[in-house]
């Protein structure tokens, strides 16, 4: 299948699902098209046994094995995703909470990683099958991180707080990265696939990717500003912000940076300098078609991964334990998500225990998405992917579709008043 038709199918798809949920579930379109892709997978897998002569789940399956989701997303789209989310956030409001930020980002990842990797180890030998630490590692730093399009299309549709949002923002803008860099060194330990390393060997790189991606990604924000004012037209200015998200993301790539951070950084710059470049009398108009075209690249590419995510359900080998461990981890990740959340910001929440509403907030709104199954379907194969694969799963589609409908009626419930002027 050539590029144009593979585009063209699911761009097809996408456009039925979403005209189906606008005229039946009526709930945000990327949850909507997510459940019909959802719907359809299960359909195919139920329906496949009973007519052998044809294979329904060969074509399916082509197509995914030709989109490569882990490709496609962690090396390609993912930068224009975090950018344009990055775009959006009130860097005012991040300043303020930036202490928060860094804390969830950095210490509240690696507290999730160990947390859920020391309850999986104890509970999965109770379930029939017993995982090695290592890759219970593995698992914690894929489920960890919360998933920057799920959050930031979640708080289009809040009225939470200008300061809660942007942490809110923030925190899954950049604990992806982090999640990211820490699933792949956890990963070369757990296959044995990496040099052997010290401790000081895995923080020197891990501080090279993230703190030199952000440098990185400020050099090149700083940059494009500054050619951003030699010139006046609205359709340049899309140009050099589509140029500078994928150039950012592309460079930190080749130097062993983290791309997810830079680019990050980079939106954040771009978008807070925007308004500051000497172009008063066109300012205006360039934010507003600016923040439209990020807007329209923004949806269809969330329309087009959360249908992805649907259909990699295709993916997975159905088994009992598969099942139990999904029910075990789904309680666990959302309990690991409410500690490491406390534990990251205990020093803000002692000063102010207002704050343990925002914690009930931050908790249930922790959603992952497409990075994490990304993350697990990017596993070497082998019977431990095939363990772990439908447990990463499980706990996705749950965040996205229990947690991502019910976080209106949490917010309304700790934020009533605010949440009734942001409808």
């Amino acid at each position: 299948m050539d590029t144009i038709s593979l585009v063209a199918l699911l761009l097809t798809c996408g456009a039925g699902f979403s005209i189906l949920n606008h005229h039946l579930l009526r709930v945000p379109v990327t949850i909507g098209v997510l459940v019909f892709s959802l719907l359809v997978s299960l359909a195919l897998m139920v329906v496949d046994p009973l007519i052998p002569a044809y294979d329904l789940l060969a074509f399916p399956r082509f197509v995914l094995g030709a989109v490569n989701l882990p490709e496609s997303l962690l090396n390609g789209v993912l930068c224009l995703l975090l950018f344009a989310g990055a775009m959006q956030v009130d860097v005012g409001h991040l300043r303020a909470g930036l202490a928060s930020v860094t804390a969830l980002s950095i210490l509240g990842t690696v507290l999730a990683v160990v947390f859920l990797a020391g309850a999986a180890w104890c509970v999965f030998p109770f379930l029939g099958h017993a995982v090695p630490f290592s890759w219970c590692i593995v698992l914690g730093a894929i489920l960890a991180p919360t998933d920057p399009v799920s959050v930031v299309g979640m708080l289009r549709r809040l009225g939470l707080p200008g300061q809660i949002q942007a942490v809110f923002a923030g925190e899954s803008l950049f604990n992806d990265g982090v999640g990211v860099v820490i699933f792949g060194v956890t990963l070369g330990l757990a296959t044995g696939s990496g040099e052997a390393v010290s401790t000081s060997g895995i923080v020197l790189d891990f501080c090279r990717e993230a703190v030199g991606g952000g440098l990185l990604g400020a050099v090149t924000g700083w940059i494009a500003l500054r050619v951003l004012a030699w010139q006046r037209d609205v359709h340049i200015d899309l140009l050099i912000s589509l140029a500078l998200a994928t150039m950012t993301f592309s460079i930190a790539s080749h130097l062993g940076m983290s791309g997810a951070i830079a680019v990050v950084v980079a939106g954040l710059y771009f978008g807070a300098g925007f308004a500051r470049v000497g172009r008063a009398r066109v300012d205006e108009a360039s934010r507003a078609a600016l923040d439209g075209a990020w807007t329209l690249i923004d949806e269809v590419l969330n329309v087009l991964l959360f249908l992805l995510i649907g259909f990699e359900v295709l993916e997975i080998k159905p088994s009992l334990f598969a099942v139990l461990a999904m029910l075990c981890v789904i309680p666990l990740s959302i309990g690991v998500r409410a500690l490491s959340v406390l534990l990251s910001i205990l020093p803000a929440h002692l000063r102010q225990w207002e704050k343990g509403r925002a914690l009930a907030v931050l908790t249930w709104g922790g959603l992952r998405g497409g990075i994490s199954v990304s993350l697990v379907l990017g596993l070497p194969p082998g019977p431990l992917r095939d363990l772990l694969l439908p447990v990463c799963y499980g706990v996705v589609v749950f965040t996205i579709i229990v947690q991502g409908l019910t976080m209106e009626k949490v917010v309304r419930r700790f934020y009533p008043h605010v949440t009734s002027q942001g409808h």
